[in-house]
């Protein structure tokens, strides 16, 4: 797995080249990882009157939790053929796989809807999404 630090490094030059780039979902949920000082760094701050809450360890159990509430989210949307959505969660999940260093890091098979990477994720960590919503024969 990627160092913070890594991360941090990289993110900014990941997100312009992806669709994250019109909402950075992933850089939002990196958030939950940074102190202020950092989440700055990749274009985040503070509202106004709010306090930052000190951060979640970036460790891999970590991530993972994050991870497959991404998959779960990206999976439900993709079975509802909601495009927009799902891809949106499609440069989500991959990018946490880029920061896990996976087989998945430079999966590069979005149709339909990213369902193939969320059910391969989902497969290697066990996160146990229901395989039985996606037809592969059905007309996406």
């Amino acid at each position: 797995m990627k160092t913070l630090e890594q991360v941090l490094a990289k993110h900014n030059d990941a997100v312009k080249d992806s669709a994250l780039a019109i909402q950075d979902r992933l850089g939002i949920r990196l958030c939950q990882f940074l102190t202020e000082e950092q989440a700055k760094t990749i274009g985040f701050e503070c509202k106004e009157g709010a306090t930052w809450e000190p951060p979640i360890p970036f460790t891999e159990e970590n991530v993972l939790k994050q991870l497959k509430k991404d998959v779960e989210f990206g999976w439900e949307k993709a079975c509802n053929h909601r495009g927009i959505s799902s891809g949106l969660m499609y440069d989500v999940v991959l990018g946490w796989c880029k920061i896990l260093e996976n087989e998945f890091a430079d999966w590069d098979d979005y149709a339909p809807y990213g369902m193939p990477l969320f059910i391969a994720v989902s497969k290697k960590y066990g996160f146990g999404i229901d395989e039985t919503e996606f037809d592969p024969s059905e007309d996406w």
